[in-house]
């Protein structure tokens, strides 16, 4: 039998699932399995392949339309998936779920060359989710013992936006799931 959190998920993959992700060509669910495709094929943990998957599961819990950071308007995903989380999961999940929107400004202002790589609507969305991150702010980040953890979901995530690439379905990731309930 299948903790009561997995049901919960899998239930707001199906109802939810098929909704586009922001302005990519990828809905929600084909964003969330190629991130998690990602992080098994990385050889990630099973909380950061859950982390990896459910990253985004504040984008379910709200009824704000897909464009929503198109209209300047930032949907706090990141805060209220940590909030859903972190009832059933190890914080090895919900720690990377919470970071993985300052990860983003992180980068930017870490690595040479990251902003570039943004797709727009994630360039969008950066600018209402606080922009590139100043000195102090990276310091801040840092001091999170789950913040290269952040950092390696955000890398999954930046390239979860493919609309032909094939992953596994979400059943393959149910005993990750399972795995990282406390």
């Amino acid at each position: 039998m299948l903790h009561p959190i997995t049901q919960k998920i899998v239930h707001l993959f199906e109802i939810h699932g098929n909704s586009m992700y922001g302005g990519e060509a990828v809905t929600q669910l084909e964003h969330g399995l190629q991130c998690a495709t990602l992080a098994r094929a990385n050889g990630a943990s099973d909380e950061l392949i859950t982390a990896s998957l459910l990253h985004d599961v504040g984008h379910l819990l709200h009824d704000l339309p897909d464009n929503a950071s198109d209209s300047g308007i930032d949907d706090l995903h990141e805060l209220r998936g940590e909030r859903f989380l972190a009832e059933y999961f190890k914080k090895s999940v919900v720690e990377p779920v919470k970071l993985h929107v300052q990860a983003k400004r992180y980068l930017c202002a870490k690595e040479p060359g990251y902003y570039e790589t943004l797709s727009t609507p994630s360039k969008t969305s950066l600018e209402i989710q606080g922009g590139i991150m100043n000195l102090e702010e990276v310091a801040e980040f840092e001091k999170n013992e789950y913040y290269r953890d952040a950092i390696d979901l955000r890398k999954w995530d930046d390239m979860a936006k493919d609309a032909n690439l094939v992953t596994p379905l979400l059943d393959s990731f149910i005993s990750s799931i399972e795995a990282s309930v406390k």
